[in-house]
């Protein structure tokens, strides 16, 4: 069977996708993983051949409805689960509402569930695609369990020193793009016309942002002119522009900020993790890391349910203790940091099995749907696509040219920051660790069709 799997953000997606594609090539598929051009214009001129294509939600903007039927036309059958997930607030109706839709369900052959709140909640919602919904977990949180341990390596640019691990999740405010842009694509996703509160309630959130930024500097420097043995990481959120943190923390000792790689090898490595409504706060829990949530004052758009969750710290003195406390209970081992039950507010939103993995789950599901599907099993002709995404790039460097000599500025430096060109010594090792660390078969192959796109299959 083909599987096509839609990767829209490295840092955060990458690691899932590749245990996703090395676990479904060892079930003898062969699997995509890419951005959504590379694999349509494979479809498209015909050199792909029809699969199951993967994507990262079923937003019912007007551009995704039009490219699901041109797919699902060409024998492809979509299946989804949200990357966006929602799963650091409490409920999940609104965001039902916003990110899906019956048109898009209806399109979709299955959609995959984090949880009991989000499985339930879509299928209250849209009660006539019930058949579609499947409560499986998500393969991101496949990697935070024992079993997969091994997979994460010390962070090369981790300090040598016991660190402090804060996580930045004020987008709005450092985005790394204009705001202006958050706007434009918002409105062309159609999620005003859907929820019109949502345009003021974006500026609102964003001055919140722009307050918490200046707590979190504020504490960062009183914990950095008051250490007491460690050092600190700032980790900006994918979405964030990593350099205005590096020009707000310029000069403070002992701080880094970094985003090397996914966010759970700093997790697992880190004594500590300091954050304000950040998903990462439900992955501290399940990892039994200890968990400072700083909230120094009353928010009006926080994420509830993760600053709900490990200690809740007011001022930036206290902060100092506990971190302190943490540090030197961890150094002397006077207080272990024992698994307990999980909070009912985490496991609501998050399902994990402890005999099977979700991404083995989803795949099962795969094979389901495709049942007496011979069309998804045929052979593409992975030269020509090849071929194809080799002119893709020439082409998308001469229109940059073309695009810079008619405005008279060109933007050579210009960078995705949710993609940027993938590497193949490091891609070739992922997949060899999860073959290792699964014990999956030795005769899977990962070649890198292109610096933006993977192709998995047993050899």
């Amino acid at each position: 069977m083909n599987i096509y799997i839609h990767l829209e953000n490295v840092t955060r997606e990458l690691d899932s996708k590749l245990l996703l594609g090395t676990l479904a090539a060892s079930r003898g598929h062969d699997v995509i993983i890419s951005d959504t051009e590379s694999i349509e214009k494979g479809m498209r001129r015909g050199v792909l051949a029809p699969g199951i294509f993967h994507t990262k939600s079923l937003t019912p903007a007007a551009q995704k409805i039009a490219r699901h039927k041109a797919l699902i036309k060409n024998g492809n059958l979509i299946t989804s689960i949200d990357e966006e997930n929602r799963i650091s607030h409490h409920g999940f109706d609104n965001f039902a509402r916003k990110r899906f839709s019956e048109q898009t369900i209806k399109d979709s052959a299955a959609v995959f569930g984090w949880g009991p709140d989000d499985h339930e909640t879509l299928k209250k919602i849209y009660p006539n695609q019930s058949s579609k919904f499947y409560k499986t977990g998500s393969p991101r949180v496949d990697l935070w369990k024992p079993i997969l341990s091994n997979y994460w390596s010390y962070p090369k640019e981790a300090p040598k020193k016991p660190f402090l691990l804060v996580i930045s999740n004020m987008t709005y405010a450092n985005y790394a793009m204009p705001f202006k842009n958050l706007i434009w694509r918002e409105r062309e996703n159609g999620h005003y016309e859907r929820e019109p509160s949502l345009l003021i309630n974006n500026f609102l959130i964003a001055a919140e942002h722009y307050r918490i930024t200046a707590s979190f500097m504020d504490a960062i420097i009183h914990l950095a002119n008051n250490n007491k043995g460690y050092e600190i990481v700032l980790r900006p959120h994918q979405n964030e522009d990593m350099q205005s943190w590096k020009i707000y923390l310029k000069g403070v000792p002992n701080v880094h900020v970094v985003r090397e790689g996914s966010i759970t090898s700093w997790v697992k490595n880190a004594f500590a993790i300091m954050h304000n409504g950040c998903t990462t706060a439900l992955e501290a829990t399940i990892s039994d890391k200890p968990l400072l949530t700083y909230v120094p004052f009353k928010q009006d758009y926080g994420n509830e349910l993760s600053n709900d969750l490990g200690y809740l710290i007011r001022s930036k003195e206290d902060l100092e203790k506990k971190v302190n406390s943490v540090l030197n209970e961890s150094k002397l081992n006077m207080e272990k940091f024992s698994k307990k039950d999980l909070p009912d507010l985490v496991s609501k939103k998050i399902y994990i099995d402890d005999d099977e993995l979700a991404s083995e789950k989803m795949i099962k599901v795969w094979e389901n749907i495709a049942k007496n599907r011979e069309n998804l099993s045929k052979s593409s002709n992975w030269r020509s696509f090849e071929l194809l995404l080799k002119l893709m790039k020439v082409n998308g460097l001469v229109n940059k040219i073309i695009k810079g000599i008619i405005s008279g500025k060109f933007n050579s430096d210009r960078k995705n920051f949710k993609f940027p060109p993938l590497e193949y010594n490091y891609i070739n090792m992922k997949v060899k660790t999860i073959q290792n660390t699964l014990g999956l078969s030795k005769n899977i192959k990962c070649k890198l069709l292109s610096d933006r796109t993977i192709l998995i299959k047993k050899t």
